[in-house]
């Protein structure tokens, strides 16, 4: 269990912010570094050519640690958006496949599909809610012969329903189907091990779970995938692109590993230092301990909201970071700018008010939300 780490994050004492899966608050140290960076940046003649590669390097390092990969597995992407387009593009979908995604699911996990559903005479399969078994029995049965793609998250983005992904992962290597997964809402909270898992691709934004900025994320590239097509072509991803002075001698290879899929300007002098300080503190805290730590602070909020008439998922059918609150009814009208007005932050998606906590939470928090609630509903 990690103690309350308030004290690096720049939130009042009057501030209840359960909103990580919106957007996370940055560290004192990561706006710090931030801050270093912009001030490089204004004298760009302490950026050297080497610069280009060795701050790339360790943000890609970092993530593969976080995943149990390789740096060689690691591409850098501003989007989930961009993440699913690059893997889109390189599974191989024919006339009159499948491809199954969850009811509900981020837009940016499946409107992807759907194009290339239409592109190629291929079909959508949408898994519904409903049950009390939880998601993963159900993702099974949609996956046949017929499935060429299965596109998941690690936990619903609504609610947090869980899914099992090393089972998942094994019914879609035994039907031959590729498993792409948005970890997005999970990635810095709940573990996530590629070599258990085995996903073709996994993607993540960068400025919810693991604590870093706007427009910067990772996209895991299994090895059968890596000799794939990039969305886009730009310099710094062909080899020899260290040398600056000879760019002009184009070449056909690229960068070895995944680093041909990284985006145009993916040194991005500013937002990577950020990064990569956020990536080391949530290797330092370790994702095992923080989700020990916000599954008790979220089953106790849990337990307290019930008297109130909202009820969660069974935890074991939820990630612990993540709560989903259900209604009697529908969700109040105005609930989280009502909550807002009292300073306690939530969001609502579908029809569940997502709770999300991180380390910078408190008992008082936690009594605050409560509180308001109580007086709200």
């Amino acid at each position: 269990m990690i103690p309350c780490q308030r004290h690096l994050f720049d939130i009042p004492d009057d501030i209840a912010y359960f909103n990580c899966a919106y957007m996370s608050p940055l560290m004192h140290k990561v706006v710090a570094a931030g801050q270093r960076a912009v001030t490089l940046k204004a004298q760009p003649w302490q950026i050297s050519p080497p610069d280009f590669f060795s701050t790339p390097e360790r943000a890609r390092t970092l993530f593969a640690e976080l995943i149990n990969a390789q740096a060689d597995d690691i591409a850098i992407i501003p989007s989930c958006s961009y993440g699913t387009a690059t893997a889109a593009q390189n599974i191989p979908v024919a006339k009159g496949q499948t491809m199954v995604v969850l009811q509900d699911q981020f837009p940016s996990n499946v409107y992807p599909w759907r194009e290339l559903a239409a592109d190629r005479g291929a079909e959508v399969v949408t898994v519904p809610r409903g049950g009390n078994d939880g998601w993963t029995p159900r993702i099974l049965d949609a996956i046949t012969a017929q499935t060429a793609i299965v596109a998941l998250p690690h936990c619903h983005w609504t609610d947090g329903g869980l899914i099992d992904l090393i089972a998942v992962g094994k019914k879609c290597r035994a039907m031959g189907a590729a498993l792409v997964v948005d970890i997005t809402q999970s990635i810095g909270a709940l573990p996530f091990d590629v070599a258990a898992i085995q996903p073709d691709f996994a993607i993540a934004a960068g400025y919810k779970w693991m604590m870093g900025p706007y427009t910067l994320g990772f996209l895991y590239v299994a090895p059968k995938h890596q000799d794939g097509r990039p969305l886009e072509h730009n310099w710094i991803a062909r080899k020899d692109s260290e040398n600056f002075a000879g760019l002009v001698d184009y070449k056909s290879e690229f960068q070895p590993g995944a680093r041909r899929f990284d985006m145009g300007e993916g040194a991005n002098f500013i937002a990577l230092p950020m990064a990569v300080v956020a990536l080391e503190q949530l290797l330092e805290w370790g994702v095992d301990n923080i989700q020990e730590t916000l599954s008790a602070m979220t089953g106790t909020i849990a337990e307290r909201a019930a008297p109130l008439g909202l009820s969660a998922s069974t935890p074991s059918l939820r990630a612990g970071h993540f709560l989903g609150l259900g209604f009697p009814g529908d969700v109040p009208e105005g609930l989280p700018e009502r909550l807002g007005a009292s300073n306690v932050f939530v969001s609502v998606r579908g029809q569940s008010m997502r709770v999300t906590p991180h380390l910078f939470n408190n008992e008082a928090d936690v009594d605050r939300l409560i509180s308001v609630l109580s007086e709200v509903l």
